[in-house]
C-alpha cells in the first residue's frame, strides 16, 4: 500500500482541528514534538488503496518564528518528509487567513487549500469562486463544511491527484516588488546547495529562495542557521547590504515590505475571486459585535455572563447533584449495616464512600461549568471576552491574547499553560504562566460548591461563587502587572485579535468535549482521589489504641497522624479563623483540589455518627458537622474559598510549570509566591470581616 504525508495547516479557529478528526476519526494519537512541549497531533486514514499519515500542526498566523507553535510548523514542513500541505482556510476570512497560505506557497510543496465553513459564507451571501481561486492560487482551491463532514473526501482526492498525476496546476511564485526581487537574486546565488534540505531540484530552488526571503526579513532562527554554514560571511554581508539599499529605496523596512506583498497578494485574489454583498448589508456577526464589543455595554454583557454561568452552574446543577447524594448516602446506610464493624468498615465507609462519593456527587456541576464554556468558545463569544479584556490587560501589561489561557484556567490550569505556547514574547508567556493558577479551575468548583450551599444557601450560593471567580481574575491582572513592573520590565508587544465569526456550535463535538472531561474526572475520582481518601483515612485512623487502651473518637483524631500533622501548622492558619482540621485538608489538596472535599468528607463524617443518612443528605451533614466541629461560619467559609483559589496549584499543575519553564526556578516561585498571597488576603478578609462584625 502506498503511503501519503500530509501536513495538516492553518490559522487558528479555521476549523483545523475539526477537520483532522474527521480526517482520522479515531485512528489518532497525541504527544509532544521532541525536545519541545508543543502538542504533537498525528493520525491514519486509509482511502482509495491510500495510507494516509496526516500530522495535525499547531495552529499559526504565520512561519515567522516568533512563537515554539510557528516554530515547531516551520521545522515540520522544511524537515520532515512532506509529501502534500492541505491548508485549511476560513472561507468568512478568506484575506486574513490567505496571507499563511502565501507563506507555504513559498516552501515549493504541493499544496491543497480547503475553504472552510463554506455554509457560514453562503449565509453571508459571500459569492466565492473556487474554480477562479484555484487558478489565481496556482493549487486547487476546494470548498468544505468541517462540521457537516462535507468535502473531506475530495481533499484526499485532490491530494492523491497532486502526489501520482499529471501537472495539472502551476506552482506561483509570489513575486516582491522589483527591487525587492532584485536583491532576491542576488543572495540566492551565494546560498551553497548543500545548506538546504534534501529533495528534488524544483524543492531545493524553492527552499533557497525562501532561506533568501527569510534572510531579508531577518528572520533570527535562519540567519542563526546560516551562521553555522562555512563561508557565510559573504553571504551575510549582502544580506546586510541588501537590507540598507532596500531600506534607502523604498524608505520601509524589508521584512515590511515582504510582508505587505504577501498580503497584497491575498487581498487581491480574494478581490477577484469573491463577490461581496452590498456594502448596505451588514452582516449577523457585525450586529452581535456592535452590541458585544460596545465600549459602554461589552464588559457589563461579559459580566453577565459569567455570572449566568456560574448561576446556572449551581441552580440547575443541585438537582442531579441531590439524587446522586441520595445515593451516596442510600449506598453509605446499606453498607454499614451489611459489614461487620472493624477496620475494613471504616476504610469503605468512612474512607472511600465518604471520600470519593464526596466528589462524585459534584459530576454535574463541574459538567454544566465546561458545557458553558465549551459552548460560548464554539460559538465565538470567547475571542470577543479576550478582545473586550484587551485594553485593562495592556495597562497589567500583557495583551488580550493573553486572556484565552487564562480563560481556558476556568476548565484546567494545565492546558490553559500549555496554551500560553501561543504567545510570541517569552516574558508575556512566563507572566501568563504565572499568573493562570489564580483562574478558579473545575477541580476547585466542588469546594466551592460545598461550601457555598452549606453556608449561604440556593439563593446566594451562585453569587458567592461568581464573586470567587472574579476576584480570581482581578488577581490574576493584578499580579500580572506586579509581575510586569518589577521581574519583566518592558513593553508588551502588540497583537490583532482574532475575531472569528459567530457560529451555531455542532453539538456533537460540544458534547464529546464535555464527555472528555467527565470520563476524566471519573477517572481521577477512582485513582487519585481513591488513593488519597484512603491515605487519608489510615492517617485519621492509626494509631488504632494507645497503652492497650481503645481511644474515644475525639482522641483518636486528634493522636492520629493526621491530627499531629495539623496541629503542627495549626499556629500558622489560626489567623484565618482555620483549625487543624482544615489544615489536614489544605495539606492534601496540594495532590488535586477535589481531594479537600473528599478529606473534609472522612474528617466529619467520623465523629457523625448520630446523624440518619436516610433523613439527611450527606452536604446537609456536612454543613451541620462543620459548625459543631469546627465552629465555622459563613465568614470562615468564605475565606477557605478565598485561600483553596490562591494558595499552592495542584501538583501536576507545578509539573507543567517546570516542563513549560524547563526548571525548577519558576515553579518553586509559584508555590511561594501563591501560599503568601493566599495567606495575606484570608488574613486581611477574616480580619476585616471580625471587625465589621460578619462573624
Amino acid at each position: 500500500m502506498k503511503k501519503i504525508t500530509i501536513a495538516l495547516a492553518g490559522n487558528p479557529n479555521s476549523g483545523k482541528t475539526t477537520v483532522f478528526n474527521n480526517l482520522t476519526g479515531a485512528h489518532h494519537h497525541v504527544g509532544n514534538y521532541p525536545g519541545v512541549t508543543v502538542e504533537k497531533r498525528e493520525g491514519k486514514r486509509y482511502y482509495r488503496d491510500y495510507e494516509f499519515i496526516i500530522i495535525d500542526l499547531p495552529g499559526i498566523y504565520s512561519l515567522t518564528a516568533y512563537s515554539p507553535d510557528e516554530l515547531v510548523s516551520r521545522q515540520v514542513l522544511l524537515g520532515e518528509n512532506i509529501d502534500i500541505i492541505i491548508n485549511i482556510v476560513d472561507a468568512t476570512n478568506l484575506e486574513r487567513h490567505l496571507a499563511l497560505t502565501v507563506q507555504l506557497m513559498e516552501l515549493g510543496l504541493p499544496l491543497v487549500i480547503g475553504l472552510n465553513m463554506m455554509d457560514l459564507a453562503e449565509a453571508e451571501n459571500l459569492k466565492i469562486d473556487c474554480s477562479l481561486l484555484s487558478q489565481l492560487m496556482g493549487y486547487p482551491v476546494l470548498p468544505l463544511v468541517g462540521t457537516k463532514n462535507k468535502g473531506i473526501d475530495e481533499l484526499l482526492d485532490a491530494a492523491v491527484h497532486l502526489k501520482e498525476g499529471p501537472p495539472a496546476f502551476l506552482k506561483k511564485i509570489i513575486r516582491y516588488q522589483s527591487g525587492v526581487e532584485k536583491h532576491i537574486e542576488k543572495i540566492k546565488g551565494l546560498i551553497p546547495p548543500d545548506s538546504v534540505m534534501t529533495g528534488g531540484n524544483d524543492r531545493q530552488e524553492s527552499l533557497k529562495r525562501w532561506i533568501t526571503v527569510k534572510l531579508l526579513e531577518n528572520d533570527s532562527e535562519v540567519v542563526s542557521r546560516m551562521k553555522r554554514i562555512p563561508n557565510s560571511q559573504a553571504l551575510l554581508a549582502q544580506v546586510a547590504e541588501s537590507r540598507q539599499q532596500l531600506q534607502e529605496q523604498y524608505r520601509e523596512d524589508a521584512e515590511l515590505l515582504i510582508v505587505e506583498s504577501r498580503h497584497a497578494f491575498a487581498r487581491g485574489a480574494v478581490r477577484e475571486g469573491v463577490e461581496f454583498p452590498g456594502e448596505d448589508r451588514v452582516s449577523v456577526t457585525e450586529r452581535i459585535d456592535n452590541i458585544v464589543l460596545n465600549r459602554i455595554l461589552g464588559l457589563p454583557i461579559f459580566l453577565f455572563v459569567m455570572w449566568l454561568l456560574f448561576q446556572m452552574t449551581f441552580t440547575l446543577g443541585q438537582y442531579p447533584v441531590d439524587w446522586l447524594d441520595q445515593g451516596v448516602s442510600a449506598l453509605s446506610s446499606t453498607l454499614e449495616a451489611i459489614l461487620p464493624d472493624g477496620l475494613i468498615k471504616s476504610l469503605v465507609v468512612d474512607g472511600i464512600i465518604a471520600g470519593v462519593g464526596g466528589v462524585i456527587i459534584f459530576l454535574p456541576n463541574i459538567l454544566l461549568l465546561f458545557l458553558g464554556i465549551t459552548f460560548l468558545e464554539a460559538t465565538g463569544y470567547m475571542a470577543r471576552a479576550a478582545f473586550i479584556m484587551d485594553k485593562l490587560m495592556h495597562k497589567m501589561g500583557l495583551h488580550g491574547k493573553s486572556f484565552i489561557p487564562m480563560v481556558l484556567g476556568f476548565g484546567c490550569s494545565i492546558p490553559a499553560i500549555m496554551a500560553t505556547r501561543t504567545l510570541e514574547n517569552p516574558k508575556d508567556r512566563l507572566i501568563t504562566i504565572l499568573v493562570v493558577p489564580l483562574m478558579s479551575c473545575g477541580a476547585r468548583l466542588p469546594v466551592y460548591i460545598l461550601l457555598a450551599g452549606a453556608f449561604f444557601g440556593p439563593n446566594m450560593a451562585g453569587n458567592v461563587i461568581f464573586s470567587i471567580y472574579l476576584i480570581g481574575i482581578l488577581l490574576a491582572v493584578l499580579m500580572a502587572k506586579l509581575f510586569r513592573t518589577w521581574l519583566f520590565p518592558g513593553p508588551s508587544e502588540p497583537f490583532v485579535m482574532e475575531l472569528p465569526v459567530y457560529r451555531i456550535p455542532v453539538w456533537k463535538h460540544v458534547l464529546l468535549q464535555v464527555w472528555e472531561r467527565a470520563l476524566l474526572y471519573l477517572k481521577k475520582a477512582g485513582t487519585v482521589i481513591l488513593a488519597a481518601s484512603m491515605l487519608i483515612w489510615a492517617l485519621f485512623t492509626f494509631p488504632v489504641a494507645d497503652n492497650g487502651n481503645a481511644l474515644d473518637p475525639a482522641e483518636k483524631m486528634e493522636q492520629s497522624i493526621a491530627g499531629r500533622i495539623g496541629y503542627s501548622i495549626e499556629s500558622l492558619i489560626k489567623p484565618l479563623g482555620f483549625d487543624w482540621k482544615t489544615g489536614v485538608a489544605l495539606i492534601s489538596g496540594f495532590a488535586a483540589k477535589e481531594i479537600v472535599v473528599s478529606t473534609m468528607g472522612t474528617l466529619y463524617s467520623i465523629e457523625g455518627e448520630d446523624a440518619d443518612p436516610e433523613e439527611e443528605y450527606f452536604q446537609q451533614n456536612f454543613a451541620e458537622r462543620v459548625r459543631e466541629q469546627s465552629g465555622f461560619t459563613p465568614l470562615t467559609a468564605y475565606v477557605l474559598m478565598l485561600f483553596i483559589l490562591v494558595y499552592i496549584p495542584c501538583l501536576s499543575t507545578v509539573a507543567v510549570v517546570y516542563r513549560e519553564t524547563n526548571g525548577w526556578r519558576w515553579p518553586l516561585f509559584l508555590i511561594g509566591y501563591t501560599s503568601i498571597l493566599a495567606w495575606i488576603i484570608s488574613f486581611l478578609v477574616y480580619r476585616g470581616g471580625l471587625i465589621l462584625g460578619l462573624a
